[in-house]
């Protein structure tokens, strides 16, 4: 019987590493590409709150757990980066320390920046270290945004009005942005 129990267990290992490896990646000069022209959008599928008492509210609410209310299925959560803007649109799960009362919006990451500095750096075993730092946004002192050469990315953000949060995604070729005609 243990002789069962252990061959299981050795194929439910094999499995978790064949689906690790099985999730969508890119080809390496493809994401070098994106990131040396700067343009390149961050698709986030999972927030990661730093704040252990989030954390708790979201495990003590009935029927679910905090790792799934984290998950974030929407490919409407980005960071869109071009030479002249940075337009990030992410949700927020922690402690803000000024928050706007009666518009929900500004509890969240949405805003556009238009003056902003960019550093880029490639450590020896490819990943990029993207730095962005707003000029015309208030709250956000600065975007990490961390690329592997498989695509996949890890973004902090680093605010002076709320705890710091990490989300993860991948990064993909920006899709050009079609204006919504006014009726």
């Amino acid at each position: 019987m243990k002789k069962y129990i252990s061959i299981l267990m050795i194929f439910g290992f094999l499995f978790s590493f064949q689906s690790c490896a099985s999730q969508g990646s890119s080809d390496p000069t493809i994401v070098n590409a994106l990131v040396d022209s700067q343009e390149f959008t961050f698709y986030a599928q999972k927030a990661n709150p730093t704040n252990y008492d989030v954390i708790n509210v979201m495990n003590s609410l009935p029927n679910t757990t905090s790792t799934r209310m984290l998950d974030l299925n929407s490919d409407n959560y980005t960071i869109d980066v071009s030479k002249n803007t940075v337009d990030v649109v992410l949700p927020y799960f922690g402690r803000v320390f000024n928050p706007s009362y009666g518009n929900t919006d500004k509890n969240g990451y949405r805003f556009t920046s238009k003056d902003f500095v960019i550093n880029k750096s490639q450590n020896k075993k490819g990943t990029w270290t993207v730095k962005i730092q707003p000029k015309d946004v208030s709250t956000v002192e600065e975007i990490n945004i961390e690329i592997f050469k498989n695509g996949k990315a890890f973004v902090s953000m680093k605010s002076n009005d709320r705890q710091p949060i990490t989300y993860d995604g991948y990064v993909s070729k920006s899709e050009v942005k079609q204006e919504k005609e006014k009726l």
